[in-house]
Order: structure tokens, then sequence, then C-alpha cells
């Protein structure tokens, strides 16, 4: 059975990114406390399997490869911690992330020129060595430039990283970030969105392999007019643990925002997390948000906590809703697929890829597309196997 749960609108008296966190944002990881499981933003993780990058223990052991591939006019640079351009986007916002500012060395540095028109995505390899490293990362778009960037992580790496977005005044700038991990690694990672005036961001979040990973997109507005989509789509297995935490800060007037996520679960242990906030400040007048999360629960064993959650401290707003439902497969949808012959392996494999291809279809890149359904579709043969 399936459940469906719409959150009220809750109006604070008061409202900053703070009043959920056991600190305010900071780049110095000793303004974080060691955390142990109790705080709100840490209760659905577990702590043990972070291999200390929570607690100050994890040290840089190992190497993660970058590899940029770009189109011509696109500047690839890496700078040292002294750039003035690493941190624009956000502040670290726990201590991890806190961690991960602290202790990379360098700092790659993508930049799509103001008026420049990609034709070609910009390709990111990220490729861990074995071992834990420290990261952070900026793709910048100039005043009406747009692209297209595609993050693939892979192999085994224990790493924190921080990602900036800066988007100028009427850019439009679409990134796929793939966890395509091995078994064993650890990812966690805060990305910090920042959107100009009338600039257009679009995120699709796809997650497969990894032991633990944790991600944090936020989204704040640099202008009014700005837009921001955020699509995910994980698919967690036996003993994996995948958390997916989102703030969409509408500090500006006018602006917009549409997220949704979707997960699939499988396996004894499977856990995923997926935490929406979405904070309408006072002088966000004319906002239009909504938050979606849906799951599909193909086997006994596994877990999921869904959690959107709406603030609103203004009542002149254009609409503002989130949803979460978490369900089985549709027996009725089964039925249907094999009563017209359809082997019932097949059936399964024919309503999952139905249950994500909106998603999927958001990323507008034919290779990359065909890649993750072959994946969702391999991981579906794993449960038979």
């Amino acid at each position: 059975m399936g459940s469906t749960t719409a959150g009220a609108i809750a109006v604070a008296a008061e409202s900053t990114v703070a009043t959920r966190m056991s600190a305010p944002p900071s780049f110095d990881v000793a303004d974080f406390p060691v955390p142990h499981g109790r705080e709100e933003e840490w209760r659905f993780t577990p702590l043990d399997r972070l291999r200390g990058l929570h607690d100050g223990t994890a040290v840089a052991t190992g190497s993660v490869k970058v590899t940029v591939e770009a189109p011509e006019g696109v500047v690839v640079e890496t700078v040292g911690r002294d750039d003035a351009r690493l941190g624009r986007a956000g502040t670290p916002v726990d201590r991890v992330a806190a961690q991960a500012y602290s202790s990379f060395e360098t700092a790659s540095v993508i930049t799509v020129p103001k008026d420049t028109v990609l034709t070609e995505p910009v390709r990111i390899a990220v490729h861990g060595e074995s071992g834990t490293a420290f990261g952070h990362q900026v793709v910048e778009l100039g005043a009406f430039a747009e692209a297209v960037v595609v993050v693939d992580h892979t192999g085994d790496a224990v790493l924190a990283t921080n990602v900036d977005y800066v988007l100028g005044d009427g850019a439009k700038l679409t990134v796929v970030s793939v966890q395509d991990w091995d078994d064993e690694a650890v990812h966690v990672a805060q990305h910090n969105a920042l959107i100009g005036r009338d600039a257009l961001f679009k995120s699709v979040v796809v997650t497969f392999g990894g032991d633990l990973v944790r991600l944090h997109p936020r989204v704040a507005y640099a202008g009014t007019g700005g837009e921001a989509e955020l699509f995910g789509l994980y698919f967690t297995d036996r003993g994996q643990h995948q958390e997916h935490r989102l703030l969409v800060d509408h500090n500006t007037p006018h602006c917009k925002s549409n997220v949704v996520y979707k997960g699939a679960l499988q396996g004894d242990g499977a856990h995923a997390v997926w935490i929406g906030d979405v904070l309408i400040e006072a002088r966000a007048e004319g906002t239009d948000t909504y938050e979606m999360n849906r799951n599909l629960v193909l086997t006994d064993g596994a877990r999921v906590d869904s959690v959107p959650n709406l603030e609103i401290e203004t009542g002149e707003i254009v609409g503002a809703g989130h949803a979460s439902a978490t369900g089985r497969f549709d027996d009725e949808q089964l039925f249907y697929l094999m009563a017209r012959g359809i082997p019932q392996q097949e059936a399964r494999r024919l309503v999952v890829r139905g249950f994500f291809a909106e998603l999927v279809q958001q990323i507008g890149l034919p290779d990359v597309e065909e890649r993750l359904i072959t994946r969702i579709e391999e991981e579906l043969e794993a449960s038979v196997a």
C-alpha cells in the first residue's frame, strides 16, 4: 500500500537558514561541534560510516583525479585556495562541508564567458583512486551564457567536497551530476547555486553506487526572475545509504523553483533519505514554488525517510506546496502488462522505467540518458540474480 503526505503550509514568525542547524554557516571547522547523530541534520546519517569525515579524524591519504573536457571558449583553471571565486555561491552549513573547504589544496574553476552559448556539453570526470580526499569545484557562467555540464563520479574514494555554481544575469545552466561509485565509496558534498536575475538553473542529480552518499544541494537567488529546477533520481540497493538534503532559499522577489526527486529501493538495509526544505523569506514576494518526492519500494527490508518542509514569511506569493509519497509496485499495472503476455520480470522493468522516465528525459543528452537507463536495468537484474 502506498502512503501520501502533503504537509500544511507553516508561517514562521522568525526564520533563518540557521534555525535548522546546530551552528550558523561558516568556513571554519571549529565553528561546528562534532555531531553525535541526535542533531536534526544528522539524525538519519550513520556517522560510523562517514570514515571520520565528521569528527576530524579523516586526513587526506588518497587522490581523486579530475578530468575536464570542454568545448572551445570555455576557460578551465586549477587554482589555489586564495582564489576569490571560491565560496562565492555559498558557505558550508555543516562540519563535513567546512572540513572539505579547509582541507582541499587546489580547486577546479570552469568559466563560460559572457554571451557564450555552448552547443556541446562540458564533461567533468571525477575518479576516486582510493583513500580519503577533499575537493572544491566552481562552474561560473557569465551573463546570458548557456551551458550543459555533466559530472561523473566513479571509482573508490572517501570524498568530501563543495561545488559552486554561479549564474550571471540571463544565464542558463544545466548540471547533470552522476554518482556511480564503487561499492565501498563514501561521498559527501554540498552543492551551492547562486542564480542571477532572470537566470535558469537546472540540476539533475543521479545516485547509484557507493556505500554512503550524502548530497546537499542548495539554491539562493541574486536577482529577481531567477528559476531553479531541481530533479533527482536514486536507486538504493542492499546496504546502501543514500541521502539527499535540499534547501531552496527564496531570498529575492519574483523567483521560481520546482523540485522533483524519485527513488527506487531494494534489498535488506537499503536506506534512502530525502529532506526538502523551501524557505520563502519576508522580502520574497511573488514566489512560486513546489517540491515533490516519490519512492518506489521494490523489496522487503528497505527503508525510506522523506521529509518535505515549507516555511513562508510573506502572504504575497504566487503559489507554494509540497508532497511526499512512498509505495510498492502497483499490482494492477503488473497484472495489466502480464495479461498481455509480458513476463513478470520484463513487466517490472517497464514499470520502473516508466517511473523514472520523466526525470531521465530532463537530461537532454541521448548518450547520458541511454547509459542511465542501462544502469537502472542492471540494478533490477541484480535483484533477481
